[in-house]
């Protein structure tokens, strides 16, 4: 069974590319946003261990998933148990241009003017990835590609799976 992580900046295209291996291979997949954030105003984190007992309860239910996300801290609980992690580098304004055009993410907003009011902040965030060392940053990335020893796969453009 197929088993893959999937990382990079927001607006990389994860989300894309994991619903397309689901697709394909038959797999669950797994948003980390959808299990990261409390809902409060303004979000905030949920404490590293809810989250983590959240994965393990998914990994318990599939023999074959997808995970996607931008929090190095959760893929180090999975990517052990992966068989192939795929880092997406796009450059931050390839991820700037493709969040301009996201198609509005129900999972995520109550609707697309509530995606679209985000838009701005959204912007701000992903041009700050190669300049931010904290768990989202391309730095946090790197380290957990380079550290993994199994199957991985470095992707500098999204343009092959759309």
């Amino acid at each position: 069974m197929n088993k893959f992580v999937i990382f990079g900046n927001s607006g990389a295209g994860k989300s894309t590319l994991a619903k397309t291996l689901a697709n394909k291979y038959q797999l669950a997949h797994l948003d980390l946003d959808t299990i990261a954030w409390q809902a409060a105003s303004p979000p905030q984190r949920l404490a590293i261990s809810v989250s983590a007992q959240a994965i393990n309860d998914f990994l318990n239910a599939h023999n074959g998933w997808v995970i996607e996300g931008c929090y190095a801290d959760l893929l180090e609980l999975v990517t052990p148990k992966a068989e192939e992690i795929i880092f997406l580098n796009l450059s931050v304004d390839d991820c700037i241009e493709n969040a301009k055009n996201r198609p509005w993410e129900p999972h995520k907003y109550e609707n697309k003017a509530a995606q679209d009011a985000n838009l701005a902040m959204l912007i701000e965030w992903i041009s700050q990835y190669t300049k931010r060392n904290d768990t989202f940053s391309k730095r946090a990335h790197q380290q957990l590609f380079e550290a993994f020893a199994g199957k991985k796969t470095l992707l500098v453009s999204n343009h092959h799976y759309k």
